[in-house]
């Protein structure tokens, strides 16, 4: 120090003092601005690291500390697996029991996402097919971060209905695991001719990276499930890490299948579904939170540094039709057609989706977040090699993903709020369903006072008891007991939520 105090700017003080203050402020209005007011935290943090960024004030510039996107990757894999583990722990055999409606969202509607994201990328910016299918591949996969706000709090517990919620969760989880099919054959049409293309994706990326990562999952998640089973039977396992353990299984699983040089994202999802396949590791954890705790952390920390490292300035002009009005105009055609019309097509073929307007906000809600981040990172350090040298892609891959997750991270954040106050100022009063909460009206319209229950309940309010459908209408759900015919197995330990943690009562 030569003698004397020094004061400075330097990340060492200003990265601690940014976070601590965001926790600190947002941490004192969060039930207002979360649970009053519907607005996104991740939307709050996104837009904090704006204006503390070079675009804002100008107090952080994390592009001057170090090269971003091998840091970025990093940060965007270790917070897609932490999330992707929580969605496959928190949905016990959800593999098996919904099958088919995850084989629809993951087959042809991710197909349709990323081929309609690419036509409108190619009819935008005047990119090539397969180039435009490159920078599609990073946002056809939905964000299971921006999804957890949607089945997570107040107004998604009560409002929307138990089977989507945890639909969406699971379509989240495993799909961003599926992004690197789509990106590597995008990556090898560039690179080989068609024929050695597709031969080197179907042995290299479909049986070795995301067969295998199946089974590595598969096989981490019940090891470690028997494991514990056992330790913990003998008492060789303290509280704090048995809490802990979803957390440290992440990690095995993310280091142990990286290293085999397959799917590390898809083996999490795989590996947290089959260690809480018993729902036994669900139940003895379920009034723990620390993998809310956790999440929240990563996510404010992650928005807030993206918010703040984005070059707002230079995400247009770097190429000739890289302009902002194109940026805008693609940004929202993407988030009408690039998922919405897939959902609303397959509705009657996804048993999870059982009503129109589920299916609308099933297919609204699909955001593009930190898994696009993520791909868009892993595409760029692919592309700088040597043999994709010259390709216009190179240009607009980051400003294109960078654009749409602003976007999303904005409309999405924002939907259920402005849903609110156009419903209570341009609806007239007789159209409203319910009018005593901000949630009210936008929940009554996902939840029906109809819907297709399963055969074993005749009605909405037996769902209800029975602990199953929580978005039912309220004012039918407080019948007398002596008039509701209760499901035989109503009352049992097996009868709750699982979406994002939650437990219908």
């Amino acid at each position: 120090m030569g003698g004397w105090i020094r004061f400075g700017l330097g990340p060492d003080a200003v990265v601690p003092l940014a976070l601590g203050a965001f926790a600190v402020g947002f941490g004192l209005v969060s039930m207002l601005v979360k649970e009053r007011l519907f607005v996104s935290d991740t939307l709050v943090a996104f837009a904090f690291g704006v204006a503390i960024g070079p675009a804002g004030a100008g107090a952080v510039d994390p592009a001057s500390w170090a090269d971003v996107h091998p840091f970025m990757l990093q940060l965007t894999r270790l917070i897609i697996a932490v999330q992707v583990m929580a969605a496959g722990v928190t949905l016990p055999k959800y593999l098996r029991t919904e099958l088919t409606s995850l084989l629809v969202l993951l087959g042809p509607v991710m197909m349709w996402m990323w081929v309609a994201t690419a036509v409108m990328i190619m009819m935008v910016f005047r990119l090539g097919l397969v180039e435009a299918l490159l920078i599609a591949s990073c946002v056809a996969p939905t964000d299971p971060v921006l999804a957890n706000s949607i089945v997570r709090g107040r107004f998604a517990e009560t409002k929307v209905p138990l089977h989507v919620r945890n639909i969406i969760s699971a379509e989240s989880g495993a799909n961003d695991g599926l992004g690197y099919p789509y990106l590597y054959l995008a990556l090898f049409l560039l690179r080989f001719r068609a024929g050695e293309a597709l031969s080197r994706w179907l042995l290299v990326v479909v049986l070795w990276e995301v067969a295998m990562s199946v089974a590595f999952g598969a096989a981490i998640g019940w090891a470690a499930r028997r494991l514990l089973k056992g330790a913990r039977r003998r008492g060789w396992v303290d509280h704090d890490s048995f809490l802990s353990f979803a957390i440290a299984l992440t990690l095995l699983t993310l280091g142990t299948v990286s290293l085999a040089g397959s799917d590390d994202i898809l083996a999490c999802f795989i590996a947290g579904n089959v260690f809480t396949w018993d729902d036994w590791f669900r139940e003895e954890t379920k009034e723990a939170h620390l993998q809310d705790v956790l999440d929240t952390l990563f996510n404010h920390t992650f928005f807030i540094y993206l918010g703040a490292v984005i070059p707002w300035g230079r995400l247009a002009g770097g190429a000739e039709f890289l302009t902002l009005g194109r940026l805008a105009a693609c940004a929202v055609l993407v988030i009408l057609f690039r998922r919405l019309p897939a959902t609303l097509a397959v509705t009657r073929v996804t048993p999870a989706i059982r009503t129109f307007r589920e299916s609308v906000f099933a297919g609204w809600f699909g955001p593009i977040g930190v898994g696009a981040v993520f791909y868009a990172m892993v595409a760029h350090e692919e592309l700088q090699d040597s043999a994709y040298d010259g390709l216009p892609v190179k240009e607009y891959l980051l400003p294109i993903v960078y654009s749409l997750v602003a976007a999303s991270v904005v409309v999405h954040g924002i939907t259920i709020p402005l849903y609110h106050i156009v419903s209570a100022n341009l609806v007239p009063l007789g159209a409203r369903i319910f009018s005593a909460s901000p949630a009210a009206s936008i929940g009554a319209w996902v939840a029906p006072r109809r819907s297709r229950m399963p055969r074993e309940y005749a009605s909405d309010d037996e769902a209800v008891l029975a602990g199953i459908y929580p978005g039912a209408p309220a004012e039918r759900a407080p019948l007398a007991h002596g008039h509701v015919r209760r499901p035989a197995n109503y009352g049992s330990a097996n009868h709750h939520g699982s979406a994002g943690g939650s437990h219908a009562t």
